[in-house]
């Protein structure tokens, strides 16, 4: 049993955070040579990517909750129920 549910985006912009930290640190080292507005592409394609990752995520966790709420919702409403009919 998971402890929380799995969000892709988060783990996406978490991995987009890591590779530039990685770029800037062999940047500072001197083991990689690049011009500082290669990273900001980077950055911002991270972040779409992740951001349309979340709302895909999130589109088909909600669809799965509506098809799990109508599956179990077959019986007769309350108010029909006769204590709770209208008069």
């Amino acid at each position: 049993m998971l402890r929380h549910e799995f969000r892709p985006g988060r783990a996406l912009a978490g991995l987009t955070m890591l590779a530039l930290a990685g770029g800037y640190a062999a940047e500072a080292a001197g083991a990689w040579k690049v011009p500082w507005a290669f990273f900001l592409p980077v950055l911002l394609g991270g972040l779409l990517l992740s951001a349309t990752t979340t709302w895909t995520a999130y589109m088909v966790r909600r669809r799965r909750d509506a098809r799990k709420a109508s599956a179990e919702n077959t019986e007769a409403p309350a108010s029909t129920s006769g204590s709770h009919a209208i008069r």
